[in-house]
């Protein structure tokens, strides 16, 4: 089972990402939110990415 963890702007930038590396459909892939992105004070410093962990499913 082949697995990513990918970062992003948002949860759907990530995901967005982690199904082109992975090369996949969105219904391929089982995606978990590792941690959402947070946003700094004003939009400084100290925003945090989002970051996701993409799963192939197995096939059947």
């Amino acid at each position: 089972m082949e697995s990513i963890e990918v970062e992003g702007k948002t949860v759907e930038e990530a995901i967005k990402k982690a199904l082109e590396q992975l090369r996949a459909k969105r219904s391929e892939v089982q995606i978990k939110i590792v941690s959402e992105e947070t946003r700094g004070l004003f939009g400084m410093a100290g925003a945090k990415p989002a970051k996701v962990r993409a799963t192939l499913k197995t096939k059947k």
